[in-house]
């Protein structure tokens, strides 16, 4: 079963997949998603059709059809949800490994742009 748009009206169903039963699906920052059809647009603006439900629970034409408007707006429903637990700091802490600790400036010599730096360099005898 397939939504499609068809003369200016989104019919119920379809038995078969066609290029009228594609859409394209925007959700926006408050959660609630449009669906506008792929296939047809506005022909002077060039804006798309929007699926949209009246308040008497009837398909509007997609032409009539804005995207601000509330009669376009659906909430999705959710199939699966999954609760995860945020980890704290002490929970991180513990399961991380063990640090290694530096050595110090003492056991190896300083670099500078990948050379020795000359204060460090040993005075030898000629």
């Amino acid at each position: 079963m397939w939504g499609i748009v068809k003369e200016e009206k989104v019919e119920e169903e379809e038995e078969h997949f066609t290029p009228e039963c594609k859409f394209k699906e925007c959700v926006f920052e408050n959660y609630y998603v449009t669906y506008s059809s792929i296939l047809y647009r506005q022909t002077q603006s060039g804006r798309a059709w929007y699926i949209g439900i009246n308040r008497d629970g009837q398909v509007m034409k997609g032409n009539r059809v804005k995207k601000t408007k509330g009669a376009a707006h659906f909430l999705p429903k959710l199939i699966e949800v999954a609760m995860y637990r945020e980890p704290s700091l002490h929970d991180v802490a513990l399961q991380s490994p063990p640090r290694k600790t530096p050595k110090t400036s003492s056991d190896s010599p300083v670099l500078q742009n990948g050379k020795k730096d000359p204060k460090s360099k040993t005075k030898t005898s000629s």
